[in-house]
C-alpha cells in the first residue's frame, strides 16, 4: 500500500519541478505585477536609453542616430554641470538640515508634551500640499509678506525679497524644501524613537545617565535603520527637485537657481533636444544611484555595527 503513496509523491514533487510548472506558478502570482512594472519602468527606460543616440525633436516620426554625440554635447554644457554642481550643494545642505530638523521634531512630539498628536498631524501637513502650490505660496511669501513685515518694522533684511539675489533664491529653496519634508521624515523618527525599548532607557537612568547620554549613546544607536531611510529619501527628492524649484524660482535671477531636473527638462522640452535631455537626465540618474548606494551602504554598516 505504501508504493503506490510513494510513488504518486514522486510524480507530482517531479512534476512541480519542472520549469513550466514554475512559470506557471510565477505568472499566476507575480506576473500581473511584472508587467505592470516593465511597462511603468524598464520599457520607458530603456526608450530613454535608445533616444540619448538619436536627434529627435519630440515632433519628427524620424529619429535620425547621432551616435554618442549627445554625450558629448552633455559633457560640453557648462550650464549642465553648473546646474548639477548647484544641486550638489543645495542637497548637501538641505538634506542635514531636514534631517536635524526632523529628528528635533520627533524628540519633541515623543517627549510627553501635551497635545503631541496634534503636533504630528501639524508638521506632516506641509509634505501633502503639491510642489507646485507650495512654490507659489512661499514666493507670495518671499515677495510680499517680508517685505511688507520688513518695512513697517524697518528690518533691512527683510526690505527686498530674497528671491531677487542670487544667494536669496538659493536659501529659499532650501527653507522651502525643510519645511516640505521635515514632517515626513519626522514620522520615521518617531518610529525610530518608539522602537527604542523603554527597559533599556529605563536602565540607563538607574546607571546615572542623562537624558542627552541616553539619546546620545542609546537611542541614536538603535536608531540606525530610521536614519538610512530618511537619508535616502532626502537625497533622493533633493536631487530630483523641479516642481519647486519652477514655482517658486523659475531659475531666476539669472538662472543662477536652475537645478539639474530643471535643465534636463528646458533642454528636452523647451529647446526640443530629446537627445541631449534624455542624455542629460541618464546621468542625472547614474549620479543619483551611486550616491543613494554608497549611503545604503555606509548606513547598513553603521546600523550592523551598532
Amino acid at each position: 500500500m505504501c508504493l503506490p503513496s510513494c510513488g504518486a509523491q514522486k510524480g507530482i514533487l517531479m512534476k512541480t519541478n519542472t520549469i513550466s510548472y514554475k512559470c506557471r506558478q510565477f505568472m499566476m502570482f507575480a506576473g500581473v505585477a511584472t508587467f505592470i512594472f516593465a511597462a511603468v519602468v524598464i520599457v520607458p527606460f530603456v526608450y530613454g536609453v535608445y533616444l540619448t543616440f538619436t536627434s529627435w525633436d519630440g515632433v519628427s516620426s524620424q529619429k535620425p542616430f547621432v551616435g554618442i554625440s549627445n554625450y558629448l554635447s552633455t559633457f560640453s554644457d557648462a550650464a549642465y554641470w553648473q546646474a548639477l554642481g548647484r544641486t550638489i550643494l543645495y542637497s548637501f545642505i538641505a538634506v542635514i538640515l531636514v534631517n536635524v530638523v526632523a529628528f528635533l521634531l520627533a524628540f519633541l512630539v515623543t517627549s510627553g508634551v501635551k497635545g503631541q498628536n496634534f503636533f504630528r498631524a501639524g508638521f506632516f501637513i506641509p509634505n501633502l500640499i503639491g510642489g507646485i502650490v507650495l512654490g507659489y505660496v512661499w514666493k507670495f511669501v518671499f515677495n510680499r509678506a517680508f517685505v511688507a513685515l520688513g518695512n513697517a518694522l524697518s528690518i533691512g533684511a527683510l526690505s527686498t525679497s530674497w528671491l531677487a539675489t542670487t544667494n536669496g533664491a538659493m536659501l529659499c529653496l532650501i527653507i522651502v524644501s525643510v519645511w516640505q519634508y521635515a514632517g515626513y521624515m519626522m514620522l520615521i523618527y518617531v518610529a525610530g524613537f518608539m522602537s527604542v525599548s523603554a527597559d533599556v532607557l529605563e536602565a540607563a537612568r538607574i546607571d546615572g545617565c542623562t537624558n542627552t547620554q541616553s539619546i546620545v549613546r542609546i537611542s541614536v544607536p538603535l536608531m540606525a535603520s530610521s536614519f538610512v531611510q530618511c537619508l535616502f529619501l532626502t537625497i533622493t527628492r533633493c536631487f530630483m527637485v523641479y516642481d519647486v524649484n519652477l514655482s517658486l524660482t523659475n531659475g531666476e535671477p539669472f538662472n543662477s537657481s536652475v537645478m539639474a531636473a530643471m535643465h534636463v527638462y528646458n533642454q528636452a522640452f523647451t529647446y526640443k533636444n530629446y537627445g541631449t535631455g534624455q542624455a542629460e537626465a541618464l546621468i542625472l540618474f547614474v549620479v543619483c544611484a551611486v550616491v543613494g548606494v554608497l549611503q545604503v551602504s555606509i548606513g547598513k554598516k553603521a546600523e550592523v555595527s551598532a
